[in-house]
């Protein structure tokens, strides 16, 4: 599992990790925005919350991972990315996984300062087409609007703009610091600095991985 305030760069490290390792990536929020995309009831349902920084209730999301788990070839290991982020939560997933006979190994939690964050987050960008991202300070493609990938428009979401960051990171601190302490309790957790590059901050993930 990979934890981590918003913009800490889960997403990034989570796919180098499935790169390297060959393990499946489960994200909760790539499905739920493409829930959204979509238009489902789900989508919806979670675009209500999504939109003012808030965490999607947690037996809608359980019930997404639970589903997820089930369906996804994972013979060589799965990574959770941006779940749980509530203790509720985390009781759900040890109670599937302990069902399923699957354990985790370790919980990476990616610190960053908050400056930081929100400067990262107001400079990201999003393709609509293919969902790739890019930053205002590093990558040529965000200045010129378009994804040098598959041409598709960039935007910023609506909970990348500073009033909902600031909201978001209010959520987290109330809401998903706490699992920190549940898997610190448990003694999985590994924390890590997210400063640096992203070939940097991989290199740290590794090291802390069994």
């Amino acid at each position: 599992m990979i934890m981590g305030a918003p913009g800490a760069g889960k997403g990034t490290q989570a796919k180098l990790l499935e790169e390297r390792r060959g393990v499946a990536h489960i994200s909760t929020g790539d499905i739920l925005r493409d829930a959204r995309r979509a238009g489902t009831t789900l989508g919806r349902e979670a675009e209500r919350f999504m939109a003012q920084g808030l965490l999607v209730p947690d037996d809608v999301v359980i019930g997404i991972v639970a589903d997820r788990l089930a369906a996804q070839n994972h013979n060589r290991g799965f990574l959770l990315d941006g779940f749980p982020r509530t203790v509720p939560q985390a009781e759900a997933l040890a109670e599937m996984l302990g069902k399923g006979g699957e354990p985790l190994d370790a919980v990476v939690s990616i610190d960053v300062p908050e400056d930081e964050l929100v400067r990262r987050l107001a400079a990201r960008r999003v393709c609509r087409q293919c969902g790739a991202m890019f930053q205002l300070d590093a990558d040529p493609a965000a200045r010129t609007g378009r994804c040098d990938r598959c041409g598709g428009e960039l935007y910023q979401r609506e909970d990348d703009r500073e009033e909902t960051v600031r909201a978001r990171f209010d959520v987290y601190a109330r809401d998903t610091a706490p699992v920190l302490q549940y898997y610190r309790d448990a003694g999985l957790l590994r924390e890590i600095s997210g400063v640096g590059s992203r070939e940097e901050i991989f290199l740290r993930v590794l090291a802390s991985l069994p």
